[in-house]
């Protein structure tokens, strides 16, 4: 299976919200890569693009 970058943080496992705080990468785990095979999961969002979970 080939890896490629993840496009969510870009390769550096970490995601920035607004106010400058960073957090670890959602889609790759914090490994910066993720997997050809690897299931994609949507989430839903309310009207402040803020996550539902």
């Amino acid at each position: 299976m080939a890896e490629r970058t993840c496009i969510a943080c870009d390769g550096t496992g970490k995601q920035v919200d607004d106010e400058g705080w960073q957090y670890q990468c959602s889609v790759c785990h914090g490994r910066g890569k993720v997997n050809d095979a690897s299931e994609t999961k949507v989430m839903h969002t309310d009207e402040n693009n803020r996550l539902l979970d």
